[in-house]
């Protein structure tokens, strides 16, 4: 039987010497700070994010403790391992980001997703799970999580997810982001039944390369960049999107139009 007693760390000044090395050659970091962040972005070593982490498994904690603790943009306020002790965590820090796993022995992370958005509405969620199937995927997104990550699977790195998320975009590992973009696909040559909505609810071809973009991850920035347009056009389309959708984040946007076919 697994200890579930909490446990609770908090970021020490020496993890600032850790480097670490971005998926992104860009962001190269050095003794812990990135050699190319720009200053307007979210997460900065004098004001990191601020994550909690919630997850039965010890060694995948020391693992995702370790990668923050090296990167001065985020700042890990504790760790628990349990549902109980998870919304403990929760009820008592103010914080930006909660990484969190499905499987908790006394609950779920989806428990905890719904418990965090009703407690700490702004803050977003990332899931951290061994379930690598679009169902809990879309189900973790209408709860409002805003990322999905599959253990064992390359995306980057914990840091990078955090700072996706707080910044604009939706940090989902690449070859679950792929199988759900492949939905759009089956429902555009007719495998399974299009929603017959509106047509005035129907995204625009411009709005659907955005929502696209959002689906692999793009912050407003890089898809205004993309698409040579500015980040503010960007996010006047994300909230055209949203009307249209009846959404409330970009997570929901992408799992809305994946089961409906609107791409």
């Amino acid at each position: 039987m697994q200890n579930h007693e909490m446990h609770v760390e908090i970021t020490a000044d020496s993890a600032a010497g850790i480097g670490s090395l971005n998926s992104d050659s860009r962001f190269i970091t050095r003794g812990g700070v990135p050699s190319m962040w720009p200053d307007f972005l979210t997460g900065q070593p004098g004001q990191p994010v601020r994550v909690v982490l919630i997850d039965d498994d010890a060694h995948m904690r020391r693992v995702i403790s370790q990668e923050l603790l090296g990167d001065l943009r985020t700042n890990l306020l504790g760790q628990a391992s349990n549902m109980k002790d998870g919304r403990r965590l929760i009820s008592q820090h103010e914080f930006d980001v909660m990484l969190v796993d499905l499987n908790l022995g006394d609950g779920t992370g989806f428990d905890l997703i719904e418990y965090m958005k009703a407690v700490h509405p702004m803050a977003e969620a990332v899931v951290i799970s061994a379930m690598e199937d679009e169902q809990h995927a879309l189900r973790a997104f209408e709860l409002g999580a805003t990322g999905y990550l599959v253990k064992n699977s390359w995306f980057g790195n914990f840091s990078q997810a955090v700072l996706q998320v707080v910044n604009g975009g939706a940090s989902i590992t690449p070859n679950l982001a792929r199988r759900l973009l492949s939905k759009f696909e089956h429902v555009q040559r007719g495998d399974q039944i299009p929603h017959k909505g509106r047509d005035k609810d129907r995204l625009s071809e411009r709005e659907k390369e955005v929502l696209r973009l959002v689906a692999s991850g793009y912050t407003s920035a890089e898809i205004g960049s993309r698409l040579t347009i500015s980040a503010q056009t960007v996010n006047a389309h994300i909230k055209n999107i949203y009307s249209k959708l009846q959404v409330h984040t970009r997570a929901q946007a992408v799992s809305f139009a994946a089961l409906r076919g609107l791409f």
